[in-house]
C-alpha cells in the first residue's frame, strides 16, 4: 500500500474518493494513561502500604554548642514501584518532637481537625523536609526557655496510630554542650 502512495501512479485531486497526500512525520497520538493511585489502592493491601515507607532523621553533627541552631533532615521514601497512600489521622501528615514534646512546645500550636487524610507517595518517591530546633522550649504563647546542656532525642513520626511499631517513625540523639 505504501508504494502506491509514494508513487505517482495515483492522481491526487480534491475528489472525495482519492487518497490525500501523506505527511512525512507522523503526529504522536495521545497516550493512554491509568490512574495509578487508584490501582495502587486496589492492588496493594492497606497492611502492606506501611512497610513500603521508610522514615529517617539525621543531623549534620552529633554535638552542638549553646545557642547553636540544630538543623535536621527528615527523609521519607517509598520503596515500591507503585504509588502508595498512607492514611493519616489529620491533615498534618507528620510531626517532630524533642524529648517527646511536639515541636519543642508545651503550648498547643495548632488544632487540626480529626479527619483522616492521605499522604501520597509516587512510585519510588523520596520526600525530604528540613527543620530547625533553636535549643528552646516554648512554655507559653510568648515565653521560651533555653534547653539545659545534655542529651536530647529529636524524633519524627507520621500521624498514624502507633507509628513507631509500624516503622513510620525515627529518632536521633544530639548532645548540647555547656557554655
Amino acid at each position: 500500500m505504501r508504494r502506491i502512495y509514494e508513487s505517482s501512479a495515483l492522481r491526487r485531486d480534491e475528489g472525495p474518493h482519492t487518497p490525500t497526500e501523506r505527511e512525512e512525520t507522523p503526529q504522536p497520538q495521545a497516550m493512554r494513561s491509568i490512574n495509578s493511585a487508584a490501582w495502587s489502592r486496589r492492588l496493594v493491601p492497606r497492611r502492606l502500604r506501611q512497610y513500603a515507607i521508610s522514615v529517617a532523621i539525621e543531623t549534620p553533627k552529633p554535638e552542638f554548642d549553646p545557642g547553636e541552631t540544630v538543623p535536621f533532615r527528615v527523609t521519607m521514601k517509598n520503596s515500591l514501584p507503585v504509588p502508595v497512600t498512607i492514611r493519616t489521622d489529620s491533615p498534618l501528615p507528620w510531626a517532630w518532637y524533642v524529648d517527646g514534646v511536639e515541636e519543642a512546645s508545651h503550648v498547643q500550636l495548632r488544632d487540626p481537625p480529626d479527619e483522616a487524610r492521605g499522604f501520597r507517595f509516587d512510585r519510588s518517591e523520596q520526600k525530604q523536609f528540613t527543620r530547625r530546633w533553636r535549643q528552646m522550649f516554648q512554655v507559653s504563647d510568648n515565653e521560651w526557655e533555653p534547653a539545659d546542656p545534655g542529651e536530647y532525642t529529636i524524633s519524627v513520626a507520621m500521624n498514624v496510630p502507633d507509628a513507631a511499631a509500624k516503622g513510620l517513625a525515627a529518632e536521633t540523639t544530639v548532645l548540647l554542650h555547656e557554655a
